[in-house]
């Protein structure tokens, strides 16, 4: 990476750093992960969230080890509905497979090699019976035995140690009052303690890139409506998808923030996925990410942000910080995830019954998406119940994007008699009018 290429990274990262410390995350992996060898890179990353404030719970997987331990001893592996069937000679190779693989992902996160990512880490795991099951039961006909769910998370605990500086470590086997011992999902724990603590992140770990759509694009975000919707109309979707995506729902629908399903075969895909604008997975959230709204003051910083560059490249006139502030109640602001990623501004002229619409701004990494003709649409609208016939921009660059949006060009003496005292002659915009549909 060139230095400059760094350092734009890093300052995009900067709010997302800013934004994680201190917040609860819980990932969750299956035990393909270990055993393909990966959770050691894996370790530099979660090294590396805690070591920027973020509370972790890691909760880890064992199926594969299980299928070997089962094989070796000759046991049949019986499914239901892609759920372990665990018949009691089965449940003591449940039992060693999954304290093998806490054992390994322990001592991996114990290293702290010289010259390496995990230099000096003091990562300090907790590990416990936090998770309380009772049994599944009967289900479709079938005894599930001792795979059970979750029926309390000991949240108390859990927090206790997160507030320690540890991380939790939480496996998929699950304790009854009675001492009884469950096989439970890996699924069930991961998304149970996420809505049992308000997690702000749910992060789950598969063999896709994330939820594709039906032309095989990347679905970056999801509402939980929109999931629904999507599981609705392709019933037979990835096996991952089929069993994580409806569990983001869940958790989105209970307290949870955003969840997000990504690949864990791309060597830091936790960390694009968190500290990048787009993620290189699936993020479901409750409601949209995205708000156009009424600008406050709190969005200044992030306005000039997008309008600076254009002011400087002389697409837009200099306005200044002071000026914005103090017209502040004219702009409206597009927000995408708490970040600002366009903006607009309407200055009435209602003895014409007219209005200017001016400083326009998308953020380029969002231009393809029809992010400025929604602002236009917000102004036609806010225009419209003013009771405005006629909305006018000027422009130096932007031309043809406004006339294929039903601009038509106009002169200085079209303009409101205060606006024409204002035009900068020297600057020679070109004025557009658009009759606006009472």
């Amino acid at each position: 990476m060139h230095t400059a290429d760094f350092v734009e990274w890093f300052r995009q990262a900067a709010p997302y750093i800013h934004a994680f410390r201190g917040r609860t995350f819980v990932i969750a992996l299956g035990g393909d992960v270990v055993r393909d060898g990966k959770f050691f890179q894996l370790t530099y990353d979660i090294n590396l969230l805690t070591s920027l404030g973020v509370r972790l719970v890691v909760v880890h997987g064992a199926r594969p080890q299980i299928e070997a331990r089962l094989a070796e001893k000759g046991l049949e592996t019986r499914y239901h509905h892609g759920m372990r069937v665990t018949e009691a000679n089965a449940l003591e190779c449940v039992i060693q497979a999954v304290g093998a693989v806490r054992v390994e992902i322990e001592s991996l996160l114990s290293m702290g090699m010289p010259n390496s990512p995990m230099a000096n880490a003091d990562i300090r795991v907790s590990a416990g019976n936090f998770i309380t099951a009772q049994p599944m039961g009967v289900r479709d006909g079938v005894d599930m035995m001792y795979t059970g769910e979750v029926r309390k998370v000991d949240t108390t605990a859990i927090r206790y140690r997160l507030d320690d500086g540890e991380m939790v470590l939480l496996s998929t086997i699950g304790y009854s009052p009675t001492g009884e011992v469950f096989n439970v999902p890996l699924e069930d724990i991961a998304t149970s303690t996420a809505m049992a603590l308000k997690a702000d992140k749910l992060l789950f770990l598969l063999d896709q890139p994330g939820v594709v759509s039906e032309e095989g694009e990347l679905l970056t975000d999801l509402t939980a409506l929109d999931a629904e919707q999507l599981l609705a109309k392709h019933p037979h979707p990835h096996e991952d998808i089929k069993l994580y995506l409806p569990c983001a729902i869940r958790a989105v629908r209970h307290g949870v923030k955003r969840a997000h399903l990504v690949s864990h075969h791309v060597d830091g895909s936790l960390l694009m996925e968190l500290f990048t604008h787009d993620g290189i997975g699936t993020m479901v959230s409750h409601e949209s990410l995205e708000t156009l709204r009424e600008a406050t003051i709190d969005d200044v910083g992030g306005m000039l942000a997008l309008i600076e560059p254009l002011e400087e490249d002389g697409v837009l006139v200099k306005r200044g910080r002071e000026l914005i502030e103090r017209e502040i109640h004219r702009y409206s602001v597009l927000e995408y995830d708490g970040r600002i990623i366009g903006c607009v501004a309407m200055h009435p002229f209602l003895e014409n019954r007219m209005a200017e619409m001016a400083c326009l701004v998308v953020d380029p990494a969002y231009r393809e998406e029809d992010r400025g003709e929604q602002l236009l649409k917000h102004i036609e609208q806010q225009a419209r119940s003013l009771g405005v016939r006629k909305l006018f921009v000027l422009t130096t660059r932007t031309a043809h994007w406004f006339v294929e949006r039903g601009f038509a060009p106009a002169t200085v003496e079209d303009l409101p008699i205060e606006r024409k005292r204002l035009y900068n002659y020297q600057r020679r915009s070109k004025v557009f009018i658009k009759q606006i549909a009472i």
